[in-house]
């Protein structure tokens, strides 16, 4: 019972958390302490403890970076016109009542080329939400479809560091997952694309082509050579470079762009990086002001109180306890509604994807022990239900990159649609057999 009673003071203050509008931090905090002190209780020395902790941040480092990379190509891409230059020529073809339904199938594209979420929203992500908001669409509705579309490919490219760490986990071949992921996520795909082909339509709008193009001629020099970064993102993505880098070389491309075609002074452009894209003109400011390494702290700092959640989980096996009644409800839920149950937890508890596949991986393992049906498993659950949680960096860092409030997680309705979907197939198909 003291497992469970430590779970339920965890979880209880991170939804305290969101209810009061209090930054997450407090509810992670407060959790690391739950944990260290529930290892003190077990038997464990501080020091071990510490050691546990230090062990989770280890398997995070490569996050970590890629924040920092991810900050600052959000800050270059904007000063040094690569952003206002697609925005400045997609205008001309986005119809406004079709712009929400654009939003995911651009994102989902992008995801599925670059086999990243993170990346996705950072770059495709705020060229779409710009577009968007300058054409009035609530970014309650584009925020939605951009999470959602971002996701898509984070689930089943074959780029998605989460298909490869399930494919390694279950011990499964990665193209035949893929190929079963599109499948099982085909009818999901077309009822939210339809979805936001609706929302859409029902959007009035004053859009003037005219006014947004001039706003960025007037500000940016926008030679077809500002596109070079957004071409490196796509080319390297096709020939399965890493994605480190991939943002790092768009990066270098984008900051010369600054410096000799915006004119931007390097100090600036240093400054930028860091703090965010800043432009002096209020027109430009309310579409692109925005990123900079400073725009990922609290996601870095989410990852890294979480990161140590990981190491103290497995060390005093706080989760093996509820086990038991995991295999009660794989019974009547089917395997699948057990793995459906356990990745709400793991997500829940997580704040990260992939700690969240992780638990569900280990705490499954005696519910599914077909790897094929495991992968299957976690790619409709674990995968897709981390960025449903507000707290989760699946879901801030997305959000955060495109400036979006975390209510946009409501209308990212692919992402409800999926696990549920193929629950109700997976009962379907029990209740059919005992007939």
């Amino acid at each position: 019972m003291l497992e469970i009673a430590v779970l339920v003071l965890f979880v209880g203050s991170l939804f305290a958390c969101v209810a009061l509008d209090a930054s997450i931090l407090f509810a992670l905090i407060f959790g690391f302490f739950l944990l260290f002190f529930y290892g003190i209780y077990q038997k464990h020395s501080a020091r071990e403890m510490l050691s546990l902790a230090l062990s989770g941040i280890k398997t995070v480092r490569n996050i970590l970076f890629n924040f920092v990379l991810i900050g600052i190509i959000t800050a270059v891409w904007r000063a040094g016109g690569t952003i206002p230059y697609i925005v400045y020529h997609a205008t001309r073809f986005c119809n406004p009542h079709a712009m929400v339904l654009i939003c995911f199938l651009l994102c989902a594209l992008i995801s599925f080329l670059t086999g990243t979420a993170f990346g996705t929203s950072a770059t495709m992500g705020v060229i779409c939400i710009t577009i968007a908001n300058s054409m009035g669409i609530p970014i309650l509705y584009s925020g939605g479809a951009v999470l959602s579309g971002a996701f898509w490919g984070d689930r089943c490219s074959p780029m998605s560091t989460s298909a490869l760490l399930i494919s390694s986990l279950t011990k499964t071949n990665l193209f035949k997952n893929i190929a079963m992921m599109l499948r099982t996520s085909a009818i999901p795909f077309v009822i939210t694309a339809v979805f936001y082909a609706v929302i859409g339509s029902g959007f009035e709008s004053d859009f003037n082509i005219g006014t947004t193009q001039s706003l960025f001629t007037d500000n940016f020099v926008l030679s077809p050579v500002v596109i070079i970064p957004a071409v490196v993102i796509i080319v390297f993505s096709l020939f399965k470079i890493n994605v480190k880098i991939t943002m790092s070389v768009s990066i270098v491309c984008a900051m010369l762009i600054c410096a000799f075609v915006q004119d931007i002074p390097f100090s600036e452009i240093m400054r930028m990086s860091v703090t965010g894209y800043a432009p002096e003109a209020p027109e430009v400011a309310s579409l692109l002001a925005g990123g900079g390494m400073l725009s990922m702290a609290n996601a870095f700092a989410i990852v890294l109180i979480s990161a140590c959640y990981s190491g103290m989980f497995e060390g005093t096996g706080l989760l093996r306890s509820i086990h038991g009644i995991l295999m009660k409800l794989s019974r009547k839920l089917t395997p699948f509604g057990g793995v459906f149950i356990t990745s709400i937890l793991s997500s829940l508890v997580s704040c990260n994807q992939t700690l969240a596949i992780m638990l569900a991986h280990q705490l499954c393992g005696d519910i599914e022990r077909d790897g094929k049906k495991m992968a299957y498993c976690l790619e409709n659950t674990a995968v897709v239900m981390a960025p449903l949680v507000p707290w989760s960096i699946a879901a801030t860092v997305p959000l955060t990159n495109i400036s979006a409030p975390s209510a946009c997680i409501l209308t990212a309705c692919y992402l409800y649609l999926v696990p549920l979907y193929n629950l109700a197939v997976s009962l379907i198909k029990q209740k059919r057999k005992k007939l």
